[in-house]
């Protein structure tokens, strides 16, 4: 199979069929062996019944229904465990991603041997006070802590290599950063392609303001993952001991002071208790990080590494 289409679908009857032919018109002439994975993530109208009368008529749609709404990370990660093409390309099931840019990213993975392309919408149609200057704000601030330089990484038309998707893990609401995602699993030739960004033309938008907090609580737990998954003593430990030397040493001040000089008791000093703090956090990180560790050590995956090459 050349290529693979995941469309995760919640609530969003009335523009599946359209949705099908738009693609259908945009990859009939390219020849490309393809599949369509429609993911129903717990819809309550009649989405999956479209998909099913679509399935029926059309062999390359396939399709697969959750029993409650579990998310889009949850949706896409489904669709990356069961395609199989050279080329994975997610879009939404809104009709505000056009498939006419479907055969362009295609080419960007297959000739220009981009491991990721994430489409940015660089002319949106949304509400510009809610979605569009917060979402500025959230891709500065994503590219500033991941190193990854997207104008838009929330947009859902984004394509990948097979190797990408079978080699990432997505959940809570981490879809939004899965070029970063992919990034810390070592596939670093990422590139973007603006795309036409269209209207909502049926319903309304599933995501509310939310979304920004709990992104930016996924990007913080990604970047930790990333560097410190496999080694947290590191992070701990260096944490913990420096809390403790700076709590150590106002102690020791504070003692000098005493003995030396005959100042007040140590006790009726607030830098007292402010030491005992620090050394007390210190070594709760300290030992966080130990026990972190042994969990690490037993995991079953402590060894797991992604290999690009090898020859024998």
């Amino acid at each position: 199979m050349d290529l693979a289409l995941i469309i995760p679908a919640y609530n969003e009857e009335e523009s599946i069929e359209e949705l099908y032919l738009w693609i259908s018109k945009a990859l009939g002439p390219t020849g490309l062996m393809y599949e369509i994975w429609f993911i129903d993530d717990g819809s309550t109208d009649q989405t999956w019944s479209r998909i099913e009368n679509l399935h029926a008529r059309h062999p390359e749609v396939k399709g697969v229904k959750f029993r409650r709404n579990y998310g889009k990370s949850a949706a896409l990660n489904t669709g990356f465990h069961l395609c199989t093409a050279n080329v994975v390309i997610t879009m939404d099931a809104d009709l505000q991603d056009s498939p006419d840019e479907i055969p362009e990213l295609y080419r960007m993975i297959k000739e220009d041997h981009f491991d990721v392309v994430s489409g940015w919408k660089k002319k949106r149609h949304d509400n510009a006070l809610t979605k569009n200057l917060p979402s500025k704000l959230y891709n500065r601030v994503t590219g500033w802590m991941s190193g990854v330089k997207l104008h838009d990484m929330n947009c859902g038309l984004k394509a990948y290599r097979n190797e990408v998707v079978k080699s990432i893990e997505v959940y809570g609401e981490m879809h939004r950063y899965i070029p970063v995602i992919a990034k810390w699993a070592g596939f670093r030739n990422i590139g973007e392609k603006i795309v036409q960004h269209q209207a909502r033309k049926y319903g309304k938008s599933k995501f509310g303001m939310s979304r920004f907090v709990n992104g930016f609580l996924d990007l913080s737990t990604i970047l930790f993952i990333g560097k410190f998954g496999k080694r947290p003593m590191h992070f701990f430990g260096t944490m913990g001991l420096l809390f403790f030397f700076i709590g150590f040493c106002f102690v020791f001040y504070l003692s000098i002071t005493k003995l030396a000089f005959g100042q007040v008791g140590m006790t009726q000093r607030p830098a007292f208790f402010l030491s005992l703090v620090a050394m007390i956090i210190g070594s709760q990180m300290f030992f966080t990080g130990f026990l972190a560790e042994l969990v690490t050590r037993n995991a079953t995956e402590r060894n797991v590494y992604l290999i690009d090459k090898q020859l024998n």
